[in-house]
């Protein structure tokens, strides 16, 4: 192994931390020298965060090829009639690197690979023997992210691992996707992450069964939900909340006609309440709450193509639309606010007080007779025959006693409340809690989606063609690098797992007297010949506290310092992690240290 001397290492540390980060472990990444920021989401790799992140691939590598793997590497630039083919150059939308050559061909930097994995394989292979197959790179992808943030987590450029396995038939594929399933399980095992593995969508990528590899993270952007009785967990896009059960049809004889009642300035669902209750009592005598009152939120639909189409979402007053839940069951539209001009356009949807009474796709109340072109979808936790108190449609009024099934209808139901703590599992075992965490790998099963569309078929044993069946499985190398910062990192600086630190051991030379300089490069020489690596720290004008401060912001997990000790023939070694300290005679530290880190490596 080599010895890295800081005296000529690409690196100054920063003591500030940088204004653009917000997450810990991305403060620490750029004040340590690992990154360093070269536009919104675009991320330059310095020498240690380049060792770092070369460890991490090579983790993945291993546990790719031990599954039988075979590694290649696609362009990031592609050409356009692949993914028109398959419908994704137009599906991906605004987050779709386009650009046009000089000769005025369209081209895009790739965001995933499905496309040309596929066209190589209907390339080269056609029997059924080629088969099964499994195919993977470790590249860089591109996504024109409207927001990137939170440093590597949230990038426009990203290092990925994308794999595919390709098999004749559906059973050839479900044996892929555990094999990959299993291989994840390692890789994160040995990452040293903290990690749940829970249902999840498809999305863009398209397909049937979906997991994620979530890292449990305090700052992840993923909300995922499980519950502890009976160990189900799905990202909150995933959840499929059971419909609430009908209302007993006496109750819903025994509820009152619907009433319009005054309501005025009562734009939000708690002033709603409070007028309800002093001014609109009950028929039942039981006081209002916000889960009586119906909530209908509109947004503006989004196709890939462009086309904008309004959307009501009826759910509970006391619940909020989870956007990205709405958003996952409308994939691959996307939604955007309801604006000014928006409600202009559409004058039956009052600001504060809408109704369900003029909404769907074919109502014919707007005074003329026209359709109203409203889609009105409820959230399944509204019960056929349930009484609510929801907008009248107009200014400063609300209806109340509306029965759903009796009084309005709805064109369908949609997932879209936000799931939360204590509500019943899917699964009928528990109750759910809610976590947050960061997506570091997702697998897909996803059959024949691509296949179709670019006519990879091969002949299987009777002779005839059939379509091959494809999984795809991601992981985030770039990401991990950055889920591990924020996963390991405290008051001083970042606390490396040994597996993915930059060196085995950061070695310090403290003080001016040559003969600490003269060990300490001794002992340098010797850990490499050991097969350790070393990051020594052999600046020679450099105040010892400046080297410590160093030393525990960059993270190695373990710490020598070679100074004082050298009158006492000793040498102080530290745990990075912990916090220990101990002193180790000189002649036996290089052993002392070997034995160490294999027995950590070990595990």
């Amino acid at each position: 192994m080599s010895v890295i001397c800081m005296s000529r290492l690409f690196l100054r540390t920063l003591r500030e931390d940088p204004s653009d980060a917000e997450l810990p472990g991305h403060k620490v990444l750029v004040r340590a020298g690992y990154i360093r920021r070269a536009a919104p989401g675009v991320y330059s790799w310095l020498p240690l965060g380049l060792r770092v992140l070369r460890k991490v691939e090579q983790i993945v590598r291993e546990e790719m090829d031990a599954i039988g793997g075979q590694e290649l590497s696609f362009p990031a630039l592609l050409p356009r009639e692949p993914y028109e083919a398959t419908g994704r150059w137009t599906e991906y939308g605004d987050n779709l690197f386009r650009l046009v050559d000089r000769k005025g061909t369209d081209m895009l930097l790739g965001p995933t690979h499905e496309e040309m994995f596929t066209l190589a394989v209907k390339d080269l292979y056609s029997s059924y023997k080629d088969l099964p197959l499994t195919l993977y790179q470790i590249q860089t992808k591109y996504r024109d992210e409207a927001r990137p943030r939170a440093g590597l987590l949230r990038g426009r450029e990203f290092i990925m691992k994308d794999s595919y396995s390709f098999d004749v038939d559906d059973a050839g594929l479900e044996a892929a996707y555990q094999r990959h399933r299993a291989a994840y399980t390692r890789i994160f095992d040995r990452l040293g992450f903290e990690y749940v593995i829970v249902k999840a969508m498809s999305g863009a990528m398209g397909g049937s069964a979906s997991e994620e590899f979530l890292a449990l993270s305090e700052h992840g952007e993923d909300t995922f939900v499980r519950c502890l009785a009976s160990g189900y967990a799905a990202n909150v896009e995933a959840v499929v909340m059971p419909p609430a059960p009908p209302v007993d049809p006496a109750v819903v004889a025994a509820t009152p006609p619907a009433a319009q009642v005054d309501t005025p300035d009562t734009p939000t669902i708690d002033t709603l309440v409070a007028v309800l209750n002093a001014a609109h009592p009950r028929y039942d005598g039981r006081t209002w709450t916000a889960a009586d009152t119906l909530k209908n939120v509109v947004v503006m639909v989004v196709q890939p193509d462009g086309t904008r189409s309004p959307l009501v979402v009826g759910l509970p007053g006391d619940r909020q639309v989870d956007e990205k839940r709405l958003e996952a069951q409308l994939a691959p539209a996307e939604l955007a606010d309801f604006t000014e001009a928006d409600f202009a356009a559409y004058p039956l949807l009052v600001r504060g007080y809408i109704g369900p009474q003029v909404l769907g796709e074919s109502r014919t109340q707007d005074g003329d007779g026209n359709p109203t072109g409203i889609r009105y979808l409820l959230d399944p936790s509204v019960a056929v025959g349930s009484a609510w108190a929801t907008g009248a449609n107009t200014p400063g009024v609300h209806v109340v006693n509306l029965v759903h099934g009796r009084d309005f209808t709805a064109d369908g139901t949609i997932q879209a409340a936000q799931v939360r703590d204590g509500d019943p599992s899917p699964d009928d075992a528990g109750v759910l809690q809610t976590a947050r965490g960061i997506e570091m790998g997702h697998i897909f099963q996803l059959g024949r989606k691509y296949a179709d569309a670019l006519g990879l078929q091969v002949l299987n044993e009777q002779g005839k063609l059939v379509t091959v069946t494809m999984g795809s499985y991601g992981i985030g190398v770039s990401r991990a690098v950055a889920a591990l910062a924020e996963a390991n990192v405290d008051e001083l600086g970042l606390v490396w797992p040994r597996q993915v630190a930059p060196a085995d051991v950061h070695l310090v030379a403290t003080g001016k007297d040559a003969v600490v300089f003269e060990t300490a490069a001794r002992i340098a020489d010797d850990l490499a010949a050991a097969g350790l690596e070393v990051l020594y720290d052999d600046r020679p004008k450099v105040s010892p506290g400046v080297k410590f401060k160093d030393a525990e912001l960059i993270g190695v997990p373990t710490i020598v310092v070679v100074g004082r000790g050298l009158e006492s023939g000793v040498v102080e070694i530290k745990d990075r992690a912990t916090g220990q300290r101990r002193e180790v005679p000189v002649a036996d530290v290089v052993a002392d240290l070997v034995d160490e880190v294999v027995r950590e490596a070990r595990g």
